[in-house]
């Protein structure tokens, strides 16, 4: 008698959480909406910890602050452009905002090892969460987390899908990308001394 009238008992309280969980539902939703919202179109996400803009302001900095960016990246060097924010600036902003800052300048000579290799060491270096790349268009900065996830073993063509869901066409480096890849298989000895 006890069974049924608990199984009475939860079948009436049944329609109550079934509305307690659609309004769960309904705010969870609306959440995420507000959540969306607050990321600038400019960003791009590449992948839940990895987010990818042409050059960031100011503002755009608080902005992935509280979007929960832990490391901005700045792979345009200073002067590209006329009016173009100084790496100072944003570095200021994003100490004041509580996040760490790392330029890594690439200009026309294009990707080294030596942006991979520092690349890297910031993104090892940073506190656990996302990290904001940018540069004048965006497309430095996600070759060169690519080059790096490349010469890390990540598959070249998940790669190149990830930067196209986040709009850059980044398939003419492919050979590139294949050859670190590659070389990420190889064994490895020690050095010369």
């Amino acid at each position: 008698m006890k069974t049924l009238s608990i199984a009475i008992l939860a079948l009436a309280a049944s329609p109550a959480l079934a509305a307690v969980n659609a309004k769960e539902a309904e705010t969870a939703s609306q959440q995420a909406a507000q959540e969306e919202a607050q990321v600038p179109d400019k960003f791009k996400k590449v992948s839940d910890e990895f987010w990818v803009s042409p050059q960031i302001s100011v503002k755009d900095v608080n902005d992935a602050a509280a979007m929960g960016v832990k490391l901005i990246i700045n792979n345009r060097p200073d002067g590209e452009a006329l009016g173009q924010p100084k790496s100072a600036e944003i570095e200021a902003a994003a100490r004041a905002a509580g996040l760490d800052y790392v330029h890594i300048p690439v200009d026309r000579t294009g990707i080294s090892p030596n942006h991979t290799t520092a690349f890297e060491r910031a993104m090892n270096e940073a506190e656990e969460g996302p990290v904001l790349a940018f540069c004048r268009s965006g497309t430095r900065s996600i070759l060169v987390r690519s080059y790096a996830e490349a010469r890390f073993g990540k598959p070249v063509d998940l790669i190149i899908s990830e930067a196209a869901d986040a709009g850059y066409d980044i398939a003419g480096h492919e050979p590139a990308m294949t050859l670190l890849h590659d070389a990420s298989k190889a064994p490895r000895t020690e050095p010369p001394v």
